[in-house]
């Protein structure tokens, strides 16, 4: 009974360390956040906080909304985040496009471990000139900008000119670099996708503001309540879809080959690939988003150009040319990640080949894999025009409802598609953590079993 009592108590202090590591991964992404929360008010060397407080409302309206809601705010504060990662994912972008094109960086991706850590190594290059060029472009495009403070004009820079332009370029250099260190430590240290956290975090540290905003327009009666209420009951409408819709899995029946039976006979396993109904996941619209944030960014190099009045004019969310323009690239870039990162059907049919599983009525090879592309590109189909109906679909009714703050589609899908993922792997952490203490009971048993048996009975 004794050697009992301590086997349960050792399973039951292994168990609440696996627990307490689990506790400390969760623990570990919170304080993450507080340090992020922390740098996206901490503002921008040389920006005048008084005269920025009467100009924000310029900086959270149009495209700018969008910069506003992947930095969590920090753009309308010209924090040090002000960017936020996005810099980040469009060096991401632009790699993965030259790796599909590009033989060399096409050969880096075949070499495994290798390969994929000297494409990492390009793209924080990468990154690092994207960043500089593109805050260079955000300190040009504020310096000639002013505000009223009690009556008074005040420019928003203090000391403007190349000095400011450069610090302001290394400073929010600098901050993107550090946001993408911490996403990696988020991967090792914590638990979930680093990077899709902290845009999720971002997003929704914005949430109760907006909330109160539009309480306050409610109160005031600038807006009715039944659009009040068709916002919730839109919101709620949205959220059951996207939890749907990425929830729903396309289920390939796979038979592994027949084996004997304990009792003698033939049997054959059967099991079954799921593949996403949205294989893309939320990368799409990500990406989208990013790539329209560069010709903004160019445009702030020549604010009085024709082209760059073009850019701020029509390139808005709720704008026709805008939604046209943003539906297309997420069904460009569902298309391309599925093809490239996403899923491989050569490699899975060669894998169930080795493994001597088929599919019903298909051969196994090259049918199989033609099987498998012709499934994945139906449902990219579906899960593209999803996601485009998704993010587009708000951004018109934003435009038309005169809102003075910007709430889209791709924010709550990145909300719902976050959250669905790490509590995903919440829960297989604690599946896992639950079979290993299984086996181990089962273990310590079989090792008692064992140790009595050798005893014999006695006299």
């Amino acid at each position: 009974m004794a050697t009992l009592g301590l086997g349960s108590q050792s399973e039951v202090a292994d168990l609440l360390a696996k627990a307490k590591g689990l506790h400390n991964r969760i623990l570990f992404v919170l304080m993450a956040f507080i340090v992020y929360r922390i740098g996206t008010h901490i503002p921008l060397p040389g920006v005048d906080v008084t005269a920025l407080a009467s100009y924000q409302s310029h900086l959270q309206g149009g495209i700018f909304g969008l910069f506003n809601m992947f930095s969590g705010g920090a753009f309308s504060r010209m924090a040090v985040f002000a960017l936020n990662i996005m810099p980040y994912i469009t060096a991401s972008i632009i790699i993965q496009l030259l790796t599909s094109t590009y033989p060399t960086l096409g050969e880096l991706k075949k070499e495994g471990e290798v390969g994929r850590r000297k494409i990492n190594q390009y793209t924080r290059y990468l990154t690092v000139v994207l960043a500089f060029a593109q805050g260079f472009g955000l300190a040009t495009g504020i310096m000639g900008q002013s505000a009223t403070v009690h009556g008074e004009i005040v420019p928003l820079i203090t000391n403007p000119g190349l000095g400011f332009q450069l610090q302001t370029a290394l400073t929010i250099t600098t901050g993107t670099m550090f946001l993408m260190w911490l996403g990696e430590q988020i991967n090792t240290r914590g638990i979930g996708n680093g990077i899709s956290l902290l845009i999720f975090a971002g997003i929704v540290a914005q949430m109760p503001s907006s909330i109160m905003r539009v309480a306050e327009l409610a109160r005031t009666g600038a807006i009715s309540d039944m659009l009040v209420i068709a916002i919730v009951a839109g919101a709620i409408a949205a959220i059951l879809f996207i939890v749907f819709m990425e929830t729903a899995v396309r289920r390939i029946t796979v038979q592994y080959p027949k084996r004997q039976g304990p009792m003698g006979g033939m049997s054959a396993d059967t099991n079954h690939l799921p593949l996403k109904l949205n294989l893309a996941g939320v990368i799409p619209p990500i990406f989208a988003s990013a790539i329209l944030m560069v010709p903004v960014t160019a445009a702030s190099y020549a604010p009085n150009a024709a082209w760059a009045q073009f850019i701020g004019a029509y390139l808005s969310p709720g704008h026709p040319i805008y939604v046209a323009v943003f539906v297309a690239m997420i069904i460009f870039f569902a298309f391309f990640y599925v093809a490239t990162v996403s899923f491989n059907p050569e490699e899975t049919a060669d894998n169930l080949k080795k493994s001597g599983a088929f599919i019903p009525g298909i051969r196994p090879g090259a049918s199989t894999a033609a099987f498998l592309d012709s499934i994945a590109t139906r449902l990219t189909a579906i899960g593209a025009l999803y996601l485009a109906f998704v993010c587009a679909v708000p951004d018109v009714l934003h435009r038309d409802t005169t809102l003075p703050f910007y709430i889209g589609g791709t924010s709550l899908l990145i909300i719902v598609s976050v959250t669905i993922d790490t509590v995903a792997r919440i829960q297989s952490a604690l599946i896992a953590q639950k079979y290993e203490s299984l086996l181990k009971k089962s273990s310590l048993k079989g090792g008692r079993g064992g140790l009595l048996s050798s005893r014999g009975p006695r006299a």
